[in-house]
């Protein structure tokens, strides 16, 4: 495990390369060292992912898990590591703050508070959700090792495209000091030109069918690009294929895929 110093230093740079930092989201430690094998600069945890790991739904794990598996994934990487917090797992600011700076002692070198609420399904209003972000900034910010905080604005992909509300959202998340912004779904090249010139800070677009190319978005200005929980699902749509040629063919033409993987895993484990 690298200095977590040092990797919040190189987390906070990488957000300032002509080309976006493409963080990819890693599930369980396997894939984490995968994922710095093949490349990758940095990773994230994803709530889905993990969630998925343990046979549950997105927003079914708890501070407590997501910190051990913030520290697991910490622990099996040289790379910096943000992790997906959810809405802090706390609707009051002092909940998510403390989310915050636990995060900071299990070696994280950024983490990302939504203003989404899981258990009300509602986003916060206005007021609330800067001053959650505020809170969360102070305690990112407070540590010998600063984290970088990322503040996500979900109307676009609760189903709310309101480009106006979502770039008032950020503006504020800005202004209460958060270092990253992120509006998952946002990604109309029209919205993110109108979003990318209302705001200072990075911002990051979530990898999706029909979102503009890497190339593309780096032409916008757009400073990382993230993948959320299609990694995982990429690797359970694998299963299901080769589960399915088994159950209904009784073929294994499966053992290809399986085998390119095993060559992987062996290269990347070391």
């Amino acid at each position: 495990m690298a200095d977590q110093g040092v990797n919040g230093e190189r987390f906070r740079a990488l957000h300032q390369q002509d080309r976006p930092l493409l963080l990819a989201n890693a599930w369980d430690a396997g894939s984490a060292k995968m994922l710095q094998w093949l490349g990758f600069q940095a990773l994230a945890t994803t709530s889905s992912g993990f969630g998925a790991s343990l046979g549950r739904r997105d927003y079914a794990v708890s501070r407590e898990e997501a910190l051990a598996h913030s520290a697991a994934l910490v622990g099996a990487t040289e790379l910096p590591v943000s992790a997906d917090f959810e809405n802090g797992f706390a609707d009051d600011p002092a909940g998510v703050a403390e989310a915050v700076r636990l995060a900071s002692e299990v070696g994280l070198a950024g983490c990302s508070i939504e203003d989404w609420s899981p258990l009300g399904g509602r986003l916060y209003g206005p007021a609330a959700a800067a001053e959650r972000v505020a809170a969360a900034a102070e305690a990112a910010h407070a540590g010998p090792a600063r984290l970088v905080l990322t503040a996500r604005a979900e109307n676009y992909l609760r189903g709310n495209p309101d480009i106006a509300d979502t770039i008032a959202r950020l503006q504020a998340f800005q202004e209460a000091g958060a270092d990253v912004l992120y509006a998952p779904a946002l990604d109309d090249p029209g919205d993110l030109r109108e979003l990318l010139k209302s705001v200072d800070l990075p911002v990051n677009v979530l990898a999706r069918a029909g979102a503009p190319s890497v190339p593309e978005l780096a032409a916008l200005g757009v400073k990382r690009v993230s993948v959320g929980g299609h990694f995982a699902f990429v690797s359970y749509g694998a299963m299901l294929g080769a589960a399915r040629e088994l159950l209904d063919d009784g073929t294994y033409g499966f053992s290809e895929l399986s085998a390119a993987g095993a060559k992987a895993a062996k290269a990347a484990f070391g």
